[in-house]
């Protein structure tokens, strides 16, 4: 299953790291829900869940796990070989 993450809730800061909520669409069979950060980097890399975000463009990034060296596991976009800053493009909640 891919969901299309489509909002995101900040705490503390503007940057990848401070994403704490995630709002998605599963497109295949309309469901939508809401997660923790934790709960969906869980998510893809225990359940080998995948998810992406869509441009107003219709472009699509793919949404991966960081690892930082200290800290927090995190989300963050890539796309053409590059990451991308398209969660911190979506619409807050």
């Amino acid at each position: 299953m891919a969901i299309q993450i489509t909002a995101v809730r900040l705490s503390g800061g503007s940057s990848h790291e401070h994403i704490v909520h995630l709002w998605w669409t599963n497109q295949a069979n309309g469901k939508t829900g809401d997660n923790t950060r934790a709960a969906i980097v869980a998510w893809i890399e225990n359940q080998d869940g995948k998810a992406y975000t869509l441009d107003q463009n219709g472009h699509r990034a793919d949404v991966f796990v960081v690892t930082p060296a200290h800290g927090e596991k995190y989300l963050r976009t890539h796309a053409d070989g590059v990451w991308t800053n398209n969660l911190l493009a979506l619409p807050r909640r």
